[in-house]
């Protein structure tokens, strides 16, 4: 009975295949490599950390290096700035002259025209064709070439013409001026521009002293200018001015050099504001007083 009691062997049929029985689990291998990734390991940090001990002075190198390029290249902007405002302030110092421009006074409106110089003219003429033609009658009575009555006529005629050509009489009857007072009031009005040219020319040559200022200004490189340049630069511009082409020119060039001016000016101040935004006290300063 016993011997029918046990278990029989499983019967296997080959045409089945293969049959898996339940066991315990397999123990792990041991891996052979997991040694190995631990040296790797280990090995790859000390590398690491020799490489960056190798690279810490290039690091700290390179950053003090950018750190002296971006000071020199602070003191080198703080130097051209500086020399900027100097060469701001000298040009606001020897130009500052163009302030003080009277238009009116280089303008001359009142200028007698071609037209009123004209008329003048011609009514010199006519009130010197009548006293000769008045003398000659005088003078033929004279000589006996007419009678004493027309002579006296003639005397008479001519002493009332050339009482009116006195200016007192004149302005009694006409208010339209002379052909000499057009000429006096044209030399007079010159005269006056002349001397207020001198005054703003100075001993140094004020427009000469402007052409530094054609960088805010381009007209002040129209070469239409350039003799009044030669002239100022020789200091004898003002003797020259001797038609009102002239004076008109000068006042042209002053008004440009005045657009400049200002130009200059904010210029000067933009550069003092931004030196004070960048901490440079030393750049930022205000114009120099004249001598």
């Amino acid at each position: 009975m016993a011997e029918n009691q046990r278990t029989a062997p499983p019967k296997t049929d080959p045409s089945q295949g293969a049959v898996l029985r339940q066991g315990r689990a397999a123990d792990p291998l041991p891996s052979a490599t997991q040694p190995d990734a631990a040296e790797a390991e280990a090995e790859a940090e000390a590398e690491a950390e020799a490489e960056a001990l190798e690279t810490a002075p290039a690091v700290e190198e390179e950053e003090g290096v950018a750190e002296e390029l971006e000071a020199a290249s602070s003191e080198f902007e703080q130097a051209r700035a500086q020399f900027k405002q100097r060469e701001l302030r000298l040009i606001l110092r020897q130009c500052d002259r163009v302030l003080l421009l009277d238009f009116n006074r280089l303008a001359m409106n009142d200028w007698p025209d071609d037209y009123t110089l004209a008329t003048a003219r011609r009514n010199r003429d006519l009130w010197l064709f009548s006293a000769f033609a008045a003398a000659v009658v005088f003078v033929s009575g004279l000589t006996g070439f007419v009678t004493a009555w027309v002579a006296g006529t003639g005397f008479g005629a001519f002493m009332i013409i050339l009482m009116l050509g006195i200016p007192a009489v004149r302005r009694i009857y006409t208010s339209s001026p002379s052909y000499l007072d057009v000429i006096m009031k044209r030399q007079r009005l010159l005269r006056e521009a002349r001397a207020y040219a001198a005054h703003l020319e100075g001993k140094e040559g004020l427009i000469w002293q402007c052409t530094r200022m054609a960088d805010f200004n381009a007209a002040l490189k129209n070469t239409r200018f350039s003799s009044l340049i030669r002239l100022s630069e020789r200091r004898i511009l003002p003797s020259h001015l001797t038609r009102r082409e002239h004076v008109r020119l000068y006042l042209i060039y002053l008004l440009e050099a005045e657009k400049a001016y200002a130009r200059v000016q904010a210029a000067f101040f933009e550069g003092n504001r931004r030196a004070i935004d960048q901490g440079w006290q030393g750049v930022a300063a205000e114009p120099e007083p004249r001598a």
